[in-house]
């Protein structure tokens, strides 16, 4: 078992002696794959297909694309699973990140090392589609990445290698995910030659806590997040919200509505303070809402169809 807090610079060069098979789909997949193919040859990608509906960039296409990549198309786990049926890759060996389907016992047993599942939180902390904007919301002090063997049950894998990730009251989704990202690279040049070597066994994930100190013993769940979660509850303490406004930062957004105006919030910070729930609060060029629990004081904002602005140009510009 590995455990690392700092990033190990990359060689350069392919530190592996074998290929490997690469699945992965969103955003986080693209930035992976970049770096992973810097120091691994990558026999194949197997990804979503991009839809017919979808306009713009499709993140894991694009970058396959450009490094000459060979790509695999699969819509869902019937799909997965016909195409592993047909043997299409040789490689003992497959890295997942941020692949968005269900993988099936036959499609893990066709690689003979298994499958490498890079997810970012300490698990058994955040199993689930959402890791990282949960460790935000939770306040915690800590988070990271965790090198999982890949198994049928959600997040359940024993663990190869983990990574710390401190956390402050300031990180985004945004900061955090690209820390996370990187601290992912190092890990897998680390950890994926001590696996192909037969010297990366697992721990199983409830045995950690015991092996790490203020290692999370107890596991908690994530989930994908809905444009409704981006709604500003006043019902809350001033503190969630502010921690809302960091984890909600790229989707879906805080948002309310402000003097007849739909706004975006971007940046805020607590103070205390008592007053109903959902009041405005002012004081000179400053101002915010009353909450369950304090007051959340708005520092700069969007409105609907303008750019970024200081809360004291908002209400420069409009009555409240």
């Amino acid at each position: 078992m590995t455990k690392t807090s700092a990033p190990i610079p990359n060689s350069g060069s392919k530190l592996l002696g074998e290929p490997i098979v690469f699945f992965g789909t969103g955003p986080v997949a693209a930035e992976s794959l970049v770096r992973l193919s810097a120091w691994a040859d990558v026999e194949a990608v197997i990804t979503k297909p991009k839809p017919s509906y979808h306009k713009g960039s499709f993140p894991v296409l694009d970058v396959a694309e450009r490094l000459g990549l060979r790509v695999l198309p699969v819509s869902d786990k019937p799909s997965l699973d016909e195409l592993i049926a047909t043997k299409p890759v040789q490689s003992r060996l497959a890295v997942l990140i941020d692949f968005g389907i269900i993988v099936s016992q036959a499609v893990i047993d066709y690689f003979t090392l298994g499958i490498i599942n890079s997810h970012f939180s300490l698990l058994p902390e955040w199993r689930g589609a959402d890791p990282i904007t949960f460790s935000i919301l939770s306040g915690q002090a800590q988070t990271g990445v965790s090198l999982m063997r890949l198994v049928e049950k959600m997040d359940e894998g024993p663990l190869i290698g983990v990574g710390v990730q401190e956390l402050d009251n300031t990180i985004t989704t945004p900061i955090l995910t690209a820390k996370l990202i990187d601290l992912s690279d190092s890990l897998l040049q680390h950890d994926l030659p001590r696996l192909l070597k037969g010297e990366a066994l697992g721990v199983d994930q409830q045995q950690m806590s015991k092996l790490i100190d203020n290692y999370p013993a107890e596991p908690t769940y994530s989930r994908k997040l809905s444009k409704e979660d981006g709604i500003l509850d006043w019902q809350k303490p001033a503190e969630q919200l502010e921690r809302e406004v960091r984890a909600y930062a790229e989707w879906p957004k805080s948002r309310t509505a402000i003097a007849g105006k739909d706004v975006v919030i971007t940046q805020a910070h607590v103070i205390g303070g008592k007053g109903d729930a959902g009041k405005i609060w002012k004081d000179g060029k400053s101002f915010g809402f009353y909450t369950a629990n304090g007051i959340f004081v708005i520092d700069s904002l969007k409105p609907a169809g303008k750019g970024e602005m200081p809360a004291a140009a908002f209400l420069a510009g409009y009555q409240i």
